[in-house]
């Protein structure tokens, strides 16, 4: 056994880019070695032997569903002007032959991991850099901070009903004005039904349940596949 987890699920995307953002000046050697260095180091932190039976590495891929249902401000619009790092596409496609990276279509790769997460349950570690993981009921893996963190059920609940609140500037979803973490955790401090965290929610944005519904539905990670989140039906109304 080459772990205490079922499977480890990589975040490929934030690997990927850091390697190609610390090469930036240098060769594409130096940055198929960095990648390789990169990835190897925090295996081995989460392994006791690397074997690619028990790690799946994910990258995003062409398309996202989430394009067509941001109505309020595009989806990732404020990523438009930001040039890629020029090794980034070699090192893509170095993770797809060598690593056996997986590529998502028509969702992000942190879809594909809330899928496969849901599979393996409390036997999964996701390694990431990206809070918005911390939405998943599972085991989490920070490389950046070398830490562990087990989110349980309604930790994971509560984390991305919080988002809903705060929305994600890095992604140009636009939450209320003047809440933050601190005071989106107040907000929802006292309730733990998905009706009571949703209602939560709705009376923050002054009954604007399609402001709610867009963020929700933009920031939920998937857990089967096609899935779109919907608010828990008892409140929103829907039969």
């Amino acid at each position: 056994m080459s772990t205490k987890y079922k499977q480890v699920l990589v975040d490929g995307d934030t690997f990927a880019y850091r390697a190609a953002f610390s090469c930036e000046d240098t060769t594409l050697g130096d940055a198929i070695n960095k990648i390789d260095e990169l990835l190897e180091d925090t295996l081995n932190e989460v392994l006791w032997e690397i074997d690619d039976k028990v790690y799946q590495i994910f990258l995003t891929g062409k398309g996202n569903f989430r394009h067509d249902i941001a109505i309020t401000h595009e989806y990732k619009g404020n990523r438009k002007s930001v040039e890629k790092p020029k090794h980034l596409h070699k090192i893509r496609q170095h993770m797809i032959k060598n690593w056996k990276a997986i590529v998502s279509k028509d969702e992000e790769a942190d879809d594909l991991i809330g899928i496969w997460s849901t599979g393996y349950g409390s036997e999964a570690l996701v390694v990431s850099v990206d809070k918005d993981m911390l939405q998943l009921p599972c085991n989490h893996y920070n490389p950046s901070k070398r830490k562990y963190k087990t989110v349980s059920e309604l930790e994971g609940n509560k984390f991305f009903y919080s988002q809903i609140l705060t929305g994600d500037k890095a992604d140009n979803i636009i939450g209320l004005y003047g809440i933050g973490p601190v005071k989106s955790k107040k907000i929802l401090e006292d309730y733990s039904s998905d009706e009571d965290l949703y209602e939560a929610c709705l009376r923050s944005y002054g009954g604007e349940e399609d402001r709610v519904i867009e963020n929700g539905k933009l920031l939920w990670l998937r857990r089967h596949e096609g899935q779109v989140w919907e608010p828990p039906k008892c409140v929103s109304g829907q039969d």
